[in-house]
């Protein structure tokens, strides 16, 4: 009985074959699976959405750029109220914010990593919502930072500084704010990443922190859903030329002075013949990116708007989706042949 319930949907199961990029292995045919409820890229049927979406306030960290600055203005065209958290007040982003002259778009100094500049921001927008008994509707952790290097490479600094924002920054965040979340019983979307689920070489620091950031997630999940607040995690794919996170001066940048701060051992081992080849395959990795963040978008205003949000978030093609669901579900010693090996 039990298989053929699970059996029934996959009557309706296509699939159509399709050329995807792998960034290790130029082109090549990938299968594009669909399903009657449900698609990779996270564009599932959508429920009713919440009403009074005018008087509901969000803040976003990481305004300055990519996602971040991108959500605050579709979400403020949306007709929320944008509390749009900046790195770096009065430039940038927080700037063309500014220039926006809405009263329904305001920009806050908020660095993720200060403690007390997040005391500042957590008193800044209580004081001025309109009914603060009421509460805050949302918050999307966004802020993040991203670097690579294999694990012999990357100091610990580099495995701090990453974690420092990401993981702590997003915990800092919300332990902040969900007092003003839980009065109003809204939502907390977490911008995780397809490296939350799947490890990479070359990916470790990155990897570690999204890892970090879905375990949070879930134990916050399980904690709030009493008091009414839901959790969301959104796990983009590669959408690093569409944000702008790595430029070639920057990964060029970043190699220096890897390369310059390794121990003696480490280059006299490995040669900078390999670690040559490393850095170019993820100049490659970072020029296959998706340049389209509309996915990402769509799925945190859905997360926001929805009277039944998901749990987590799939916004990335289907190569990654598909690698994603290979490297989770089969035998590690299947999957890191396939994709790894």
């Amino acid at each position: 009985m039990l298989a053929t319930k699970l059996s029934r949907p996959l009557l309706n199961f296509s699939v159509k074959a399709l050329n995807f990029k792998d960034p290790g292995n130029g082109f090549r045919p990938v299968q594009r699976f669909s399903f009657p409820l449900l698609s990779p890229c996270g564009s599932r049927s959508y429920a009713n959405e919440v009403d009074q979406i005018g008087s509901r306030a969000v803040l976003i960290t990481g305004c300055d750029s990519g996602f971040g600055f991108a959500l605050a203005k579709h979400l403020h065209d949306k007709g929320f109220i944008i509390y749009a958290g900046c790195l770096q007040k009065g430039e940038g982003g927080s700037k063309e914010l500014d220039a926006m002259k809405s009263d329904r778009m305001r920009t806050v100094q908020l660095n993720v990593c200060d403690s007390k500049e997040m005391d500042r921001a957590v008193e800044h927008v209580q004081n001025s919502l309109k009914d603060p008994e009421k509460g805050l509707w949302g918050l999307v952790n966004n802020a993040g930072i991203s670097t690579f290097g294999e694990v012999e490479f990357t100091s610990m600094d580099t495995y701090m500084e990453v974690a420092e924002v990401n993981l702590w920054g997003t915990v800092r965040t919300t332990k902040a704010f969900l007092p003003l979340i839980r009065r109003s019983k809204g939502r907390v979307v977490n911008i995780s990443s397809m490296m939350g689920r799947m490890g990479s070489p070359a990916r470790s620091p990155y990897c570690i922190t999204k890892f970090g950031v879905e375990a949070f997630s879930d134990c916050l999940r399980y904690e709030m859903q009493p008091q009414g607040v839901m959790v969301s995690i959104v796990e983009p794919g590669n959408f690093i030329a569409g944000t702008n996170l790595y430029s070639p001066e920057r990964i060029k940048a970043i190699a220096d002075k890897m390369w310059d701060e390794l121990p003696e051992i480490v280059r006299k081992d490995y040669g900078r013949k390999y670690f040559d080849e490393q850095v170019s395959k993820m100049e490659s990795y970072c020029n296959s990116g998706s340049r389209d963040t509309s996915p990402v978008i769509e799925s945190v205003e859905h997360a926001l708007t929805s009277t039944a949000p998901y749990t987590r978030y799939h916004p990335m093609d289907y190569y990654w989706w598909l690698r994603m669901q290979i490297m989770t579900h089969m035998p590690a010693a299947i999957s890191d042949r396939l994709y790894v090996y």
